[in-house]
């Protein structure tokens, strides 16, 4: 059963073992943050099990430096019948000024799944505020655009596997 958390925040410090060859933390770790955040919030939302399906429109707008506060907001923006789109920012900070600075954000789709791995009903999430209306509205814009994204994709695969 859902708790109906919407969203969630992960705080931790980035860590030296998080270092790319240039001395900041490396994409590759901010997207498993992503991940656990994007995790967190579904199942909060849903009450259940869920997996990634797609993350995407990823912009690494500032680095993130070892030591800093990083925070990673998740928060639902729209909801279809098994699955749930999550608005993803990452920020850091130095611990000391805690002055945050956005460095990383995203859309990360989950889909709740059943024991045997099959999509399952979630709640449903009806936007309320002007806010929150717009993240909605923009959600469905995404998903359209990911529709044609994949049509022309799926022309690139047909044409390379010849």
């Amino acid at each position: 059963m859902s708790s109906g958390q919407r969203e969630v925040t992960l705080r931790f410090l980035a860590e030296p073992g998080d270092v790319n060859f240039g001395g900041k933390v490396h994409g590759g770790a901010v997207m498993k943050w992503i991940d656990l955040a994007a995790y967190a919030c579904a199942a909060g939302w849903s009450g259940k099990y869920c997996i990634t399906v797609y993350a995407g429109g990823i912009r690494f707008v500032q680095p993130i430096h070892v030591g800093n506060l990083v925070e990673v907001g998740a928060k639902v923006i729209f909801t279809g019948k098994t699955s749930m789109h999550i608005a993803i920012d990452v920020q850091a900070s130095d611990p000391k000024t805690l002055d945050n600075r956005l460095t990383t954000h995203c859309i990360v789709i989950m889909v709740a799944v059943d024991e045997q791995g099959k999509p399952t009903s979630i709640p449903e999430w009806i936007p309320v505020t002007e806010e929150d209306r717009q993240l909605h509205d923009s959600a469905v814009k995404l998903m359209n655009m990911r529709k044609q994204i994949g049509e022309e994709m799926e022309a690139h695969v047909k044409y390379l596997k010849k």
